[in-house]
């Protein structure tokens, strides 16, 4: 036991993120959390282990790709309204975007450390999952039409989409496992698709139409590139579990229906969250045009929001349930990641940080081609990181970051990085004599 910590020992402090993100929060509670406190120490940790081994820590290109976002964010942070509300934002963006996943990228010397993560991931699903299915059999849920049935899991009714990111990361990575694991991993491979299908029903009793929308997505795209006949394949076990959980089991038939039919809904006949959504794009579309290419200032949504949104945004959102009381939810962001960059950073802050994102995604996929064409191990981490920096970048086009989970994404961000910046350049096959690792400056070093 002793050698495998030490083994993994690199990579332990971000699981310890991960594994944080597990325990039950005060009720109410909101922002900033003990995993983001974690996520500080892993930053320390990984600067204190480079000066110790004295060794370069990122290519020029990594440096250029992660470091991209600092211009535009620095622009903003000084075109804030107060000088503590540009510090507090340059802080948050930098520990999301920009440390956190540097200090990940840093760490995962393999694709051995990177499965474990993985693993991880559905490890905190798996938890997260089965806490909401309990709360939807139990009624002691957040509160959904009238009943307190909508599995948060620890996050509460004031961060509803915490749980459902987390099980769409964990089905993501599962996915991933069981697709992209070599031929002798028989077993991981079908403990990866118990997981899979396991956490179907979390996801669909989260009642969250955007986490199912970017999860299916992002699994029917994992399934393509990993082959036309295995997709088929899984796409017709899904299905058979789906009629099976709904038909057979009836879980939430007449709900889930609804939820699935108002999706299409959303320009006829939209209900009030998705009026205040409408109502804050044009909010956050019209500060840009008054500010095009600085924006408002980091933190400056809030304060700008009133004076460009129309009197069709209610005053907030009504949250309930889950050892919460009632609580009306203040609506300070447009839940665009795209609208809020471009409102509060402009089009720099955009490009920028954009730009980064969509370099990453690049990278990761032309890796997993090279992979996927050439036969080479480490189609499993391909398909994780390209899968969820895909749902991530879905995810945005309807939420932005904000709440107790939000230092998962900076997690994932890190992962995507790792393969597309270093695992992805892994192409000699490693032997039982002389093991290979790519290390996070992307050479081979034994």
């Amino acid at each position: 036991m002793n050698h495998r910590l030490r083994t993994f020992a690199p990579v332990l402090p971000v699981i310890a993120v991960i594994a944080l993100l597990g325990l039950p929060l005060a009720p109410g509670a909101g922002g900033a959390g003990p995993a983001d406190a974690v996520s500080g120490l892993v930053v320390l940790y990984c600067g204190i282990r480079l000066l110790r081994e004295r060794r370069r820590p990122l290519t020029p290109t990594a440096v250029a790709v992660m470091g991209l976002p600092v211009l535009g964010l620095s622009i903003a942070a000084m075109g804030a309204s107060s000088p503590g509300a540009g510090l507090s934002g340059l802080g948050r963006y930098l520990q999301i975007f920009v440390l956190v996943p540097a200090a990940v990228v840093l760490l995962v010397r393999d694709r051995r450390d990177f499965r474990v993560l993985a693993w991880s991931f559905v490890s905190l699903a798996l938890w997260q999952g089965a806490i909401g299915v309990k709360q939807y059999v139990t009624a002691t849920g957040a509160s959904y039409q009238g009943e307190d049935i909508r599995a948060v899991g620890t996050f509460g009714p004031t961060d509803v989409m915490g749980m459902a990111t987390v099980v769409s990361f964990g089905l993501i990575c599962a996915v991933a496992l069981a697709l992209g694991l070599g031929r002798n991993d028989v077993r991981q491979r079908a403990v990866a698709a118990a997981c899979a299908f396991a956490l179907l029903l979390p996801l669909a009793l989260s009642f969250s139409r955007g986490a199912w929308i970017a999860t299916a997505a992002t699994c029917a795209l994992q399934l393509a590139l990993a082959g036309l006949r295995r997709a088929l394949k899984v796409a017709a076990a899904v299905t058979a579990a789906g009629v099976v959980l709904v038909g057979g089991f009836g879980v939430g038939s007449a709900m889930l229906q609804e939820r699935i039919s108002s999706i299409t809904q959303v320009t006829d006949a939209p209900d009030q969250s998705v009026t205040d959504r409408y109502t804050m794009w044009a909010a956050a579309t019209a500060m840009w045009r008054e500010h095009p290419l600085t924006g408002v200032g980091l933190k400056g949504f809030p304060e700008h929001r009133d004076g460009n949104a129309s009197l069709a945004l209610s005053s907030g959102s009504d949250t309930d349930g889950a050892g919460a009381g009632y609580l009306k939810q203040p609506l300070l962001s447009p839940h665009n990641m795209y609208l809020l960059v471009l409102s509060e950073q402009g089009l720099i802050g955009l490009l920028t940080l954009a730009g980064s994102w969509l370099a990453l995604l690049v990278c990761a996929l032309r890796g997993l081609f090279r992979t996927h064409r050439a036969g080479l191990p480490g189609l499993d981490c391909a398909l994780v990181s390209s899968g969820l920096l895909i749902w991530q970048l879905i995810d945005f086009m309807y939420a932005d970051i904000g709440g107790p989970s939000t230092v998962l994404t900076a997690v994932v961000f890190g992962v995507a990085a790792w393969w597309s910046l270093a695992g992805a350049n892994e192409e000699v096959r490693p032997t039982a004599a002389a093991p290979v690792r790519a290390t996070a400056e992307g050479a081979m070093a034994p």
